[in-house]
C-alpha cells in the first residue's frame, strides 16, 4: 500500500482537470485510481460539475427510478469477537442488551414482517462469536448446531418458510460457508468499510478487529463472485480515514465486480457518532463529504451499478444524494428497527416517495436481489422459485 500511495502521489502531481475526468466517465472510460482521488478530493468550484456528471451518469443507466427493499431486520446474534470502536451493535454475553434469537422468536418476525408486505429477511449478526465465547458455544450446542454459520442456515429456512427471501450479512465467510448458504439465500453481503490496512493498526479503529483485515474482507468478495452469489458492498465514511482512501475503497470495488460481475449494490455510509461508544466525540462526515463520495462511486462504477445511502442516517440530504447519483435507498423495515444506528428511525414511505417526487424521482420497492440477477446463473435452483413466484406478482410502490 506504501508504494501505491507514492506512485499515486507522483501521479496526482500531474492529475487531468477535473472537467477532463467527467468528459471521460461520461464517455465510458474506465477511470483510473488516480482520477477517484482527484474526484473525491475535487475544490468546492468543480463539486456541482462533479454532480451533475453523476446524476447524468445515473440517468442513462437508472432513469428516475430509486428503489427500496422492504424487510425485516433480523439481528440473529449481537455477539462478536470484534472490537470497532465506533460499533454499538456488539455485545459481550452477559452485557446489558445481549441477545441471541431463538427459532421461536425469528418465526414470528418474520411471519409478522410477512404480513405487513416485507419480502426480505435480512441476517445481520456479529462477527465469529464461538471463537470468543464459551457461553455462546454452550447456547450454540443447545440449539443442535456447531458454527453460527450452520444457525444461520437454520434462521434462513425459517424466514423462508414465513414466506422471506433471505439476505444474510454476517461478517467474514469462507468459501465454503458461502457454498452452503447459497441455496437459503437470494443475495449476501459484507462492507469492505475502507481498503486501507493503516485502520487496523495502533490507535485504529480496527486494531481489536481482526475479521476487519481488508485483505480477508476482498478476499471472501471475490470468493462470493466465483460462487456467482449477487453481492452487497460498501464503504464506511468518518472511521479515521482519509477522502483518497475511500476513493481507493469504490475502484477496490469496481476491480472486483469486474472480475466476476457479482455486486449488485454499492453503500455509501456514514458513521454516526454515539454516547456509548469509543467514538462519541469523533466528527461525523456532512453532507458534502457523502455527496462527493456518492457522486465518485458513480463515475467510477459506472451507469450500470446501484448506488445506495441510507436515508434514516441522512434524513435531510435526500435531494442532495438523488442529485450526487445514488438510484437506491436500501432496506427500509415496517417492524423492526435499525440495529446498528437505533437512534435512526426508518423514513416513513409515504413521506420518502413525496420527497424524490419532488426531487422528479418515482420510488418503488424490489427485492432483496436485483432484477438484472434473477436467472439461472444467479439464482440457485433451490430459491429460484420462490424469487420468481414474488417477482412476477407487482411488488408494492410507496405502501
Amino acid at each position: 500500500m506504501a508504494s501505491l500511495h507514492s506512485s499515486l502521489a507522483s501521479e496526482q502531481r500531474e492529475r487531468a482537470p477535473i472537467r477532463d475526468i467527467l468528459d471521460r466517465a461520461l464517455a465510458g472510460a474506465r477511470l483510473s485510481d488516480a482520477d477517484a482521488i482527484a474526484l473525491i478530493e475535487c475544490p468546492d468550484s468543480d463539486l456541482d460539475a462533479m454532480l451533475s456528471a453523476a446524476a447524468e451518469l445515473r440517468d442513462r443507466g437508472k432513469g428516475r427510478d430509486v428503489t427500496y427493499s422492504r424487510k425485516v431486520f433480523l439481528p440473529i446474534t449481537n455477539l462478536c469477537r470484534d472490537r470497532c470502536t465506533y460499533c454499538t451493535f456488539r455485545k459481550d454475553p452477559g452485557d446489558p442488551g445481549a441477545w441471541t434469537m431463538m427459532p421461536d422468536e425469528i418465526a414470528l418476525w418474520s411471519r409478522r414482517g410477512a404480513e405487513l408486505g416485507c419480502k426480505e429477511a435480512l441476517m445481520c449478526l456479529g462477527d465469529q462469536p464461538e471463537v470468543a465465547f464459551k457461553e455462546y458455544r454452550d447456547v450454540l450446542a443447545s440449539l443442535g448446531v456447531r458454527t453460527t454459520i450452520e444457525y444461520v442456515g437454520r434462521a434462513c429456512e425459517i424466514a423462508i418458510a414465513e414466506g422471506l427471501l433471505p439476505h444474510t450479512n454476517a461478517g467474514l465467510m469462507t468459501s465454503d460457508e458461502m457454498r452452503a448458504l447459497r441455496p437459503l439465500n437470494v443475495s449476501m453481503g459484507l462492507m469492505l468499510e475502507n481498503i486501507s490496512p493503516r485502520l487496523r493498526g495502533r490507535g485504529g479503529v480496527h486494531q481489536a478487529a481482526p475479521d476487519k483485515d481488508p485483505a480477508l474482507r476482498i478476499k471472501m468478495i471475490d470468493e462470493a463472485g466465483e460462487l456467482r452469489i449477487p453481492f452487497t458492498t460498501g464503504i464506511l465514511l468518518g472511521i479515521g480515514e482519509t477522502p483518497a482512501e475511500r476513493a481507493l475503497s469504490l475502484t477496490a470495488i469496481r476491480d472486483t465486480h469486474e472480475r466476476h460481475g457479482h455486486i449488485q449494490e454499492v453503500i455509501i455510509q456514514n458513521f454516526r457518532a454515539k454516547p456509548e461508544i469509543a467514538m462519541a466525540d469523533a466528527p461525523e462526515p456532512d453532507a458534502y463529504d457523502m455527496a462527493r463520495a456518492i457522486a465518485t462511486a458513480r463515475l467510477v462504477l459506472g451507469p450500470s451499478m446501484n448506488v445506495q445511502a441510507p436515508p434514516n442516517l441522512s434524513p435531510r440530504q435526500i435531494e442532495l444524494f438523488l442529485n450526487a447519483g445514488i438510484n437506491d435507498w436500501g432496506g427500509i423495515s415496517p417492524l423492526s428497527k435499525d440495529y446498528v444506528n437505533p437512534e435512526a428511525p426508518w423514513p416513513h414511505l409515504d413521506r420518502l416517495g413525496e420527497q424524490c417526487a419532488r426531487a422528479g424521482f418515482t420510488l418503488g420497492e424490489r427485492l432483496a436481489i436485483y432484477n438484472e440477477y434473477i436467472n439461472d446463473e444467479w439464482l440457485d435452483p433451490a430459491v429460484a422459485t420462490k424469487v420468481r413466484a414474488i417477482w412476477d406478482r407487482p411488488v408494492g410502490g410507496q405502501s
